[in-house]
């Protein structure tokens, strides 16, 4: 994913500055008869609660006509309801094509405000099922670690 600028949902979380993070998410390779991309978000919510930051969605950005690609995103359900629905797609920065399995890093937004924070990260796949895996992090110091069962891997914060 290219850097670029990412976009607030709601009321901002920017403020201060803090050392720049990284998330690693792995799409799992699975042995299906009928193997889709999944759609991917990635967000972040203050762990006290308040507004949702999307840092990233990836989706079918070039499925145009009567079903277009957004179609699908409200399967995401969990970030769908905490403001994926309002948000203008493509967002410059936080949009990109659905992923093949592998491990990809993106760039948290720079100039969190310190304090903690989780980091959700919801996969849902066509003929396939929907996962949500959650990190609880603290910025600027410490990451964390979790694992999915079946659409996501390892999720980690650095």
């Amino acid at each position: 994913m290219r850097p670029s600028h990412l976009l607030a949902i709601g009321a901002p979380l920017v403020a201060g500055s803090a050392a720049a993070q990284t998330v690693s998410v792995t799409v799992p390779q699975l042995k299906v008869a009928e193997y889709h991309r999944p759609y991917v978000a990635g967000w972040l919510e203050p762990a006290a609660g308040g507004p949702a930051r999307t840092v990233f969605v990836w989706y079918d950005i070039k499925k145009r006509g009567a079903e277009p690609g957004t179609k699908w995103l409200a399967d995401l359900r969990s970030w769908w309801r905490k403001g994926g629905r309002s948000l203008h797609l493509p967002a410059d920065g936080v949009s990109g094509a659905t992923r093949a399995p592998g491990t990809y890093q993106i760039p948290l937004p720079k100039g969190l405000a310190p304090g903690a924070y989780v980091l959700n990260v919801e996969a849902a796949r066509e003929t396939g099922g929907r996962e949500l895996v959650r990190v609880p992090i603290t910025v600027p110091r410490r990451g964390g670690t979790a694992k999915g069962s079946t659409e996501l891997g390892t999720v980690t914060v650095r």
